[in-house]
């Protein structure tokens, strides 16, 4: 995919570059772990901003618009990454590699399933995570950007934890 330089965009779609660019990536990076998906993410993003007319959610809150924006297209790409995964490498194949001490999964093999539960939560429970663990912002802040209390965001946290922690467990007792 071309990369999308700020000069080719118009002044408006070049200081919205400039001021979401490292969320969106980083967001797409936090759910792909890839930073080809990241990449492609960003650019298809404000490709699509620049191409059409800005959606009227988009005036409300730009930084929730791209947020949202980039957790869908990330999620979608883990999903298409899935769906067309081939297996190349022999090793994925075997028994995970564990660590010296016998109870660590492999980093590498560990985020990849990571990544992959992250991609079979609803969207918005993937958004509050990345906000809340990639992002750093707090309960109240989440809670303004979707206009619901802090408590709804911390229930959804809490929920989204458990079922993440469920797929992974259930994750790593099939490779054991």
């Amino acid at each position: 995919m071309a990369t999308v330089l700020p000069s080719q965009m118009t002044k408006p779609y070049e200081d919205l570059y400039r001021q979401h660019a490292r969320m969106v990536y980083r967001t797409a990076y936090g759910i792909t772990g890839s930073h080809e998906d990241a990449e492609d993410v960003l650019q298809t993003i404000f490709l699509a901003l620049v191409r059409r007319e800005v959606p009227p959610t988009f005036s409300k809150s730009p930084e929730a618009y791209l947020h949202r924006s980039a957790v869908n297209y990330a999620l979608n790409a883990v999903r298409k990454r899935q769906r067309q995964r081939v297996v190349a490498d022999e090793r994925l194949l075997e028994v995970p590699y564990f660590s010296h001490s016998g109870d660590e999964m492999d980093r590498d093999l560990l985020n990849q399933r990571l990544y992959e539960a992250i991609a079979e939560l609803k969207p918005e429970h993937a958004q509050i995570l990345i906000l809340r663990y990639m992002h750093n912002k707090t309960e109240a802040e989440i809670a303004r950007m979707f206009g619901v209390s802090r408590g709804t965001i911390a229930i959804k946290l809490f929920r989204s934890r458990m079922r993440l922690r469920k797929m992974l467990r259930r994750c790593l007792k099939g490779n054991l």
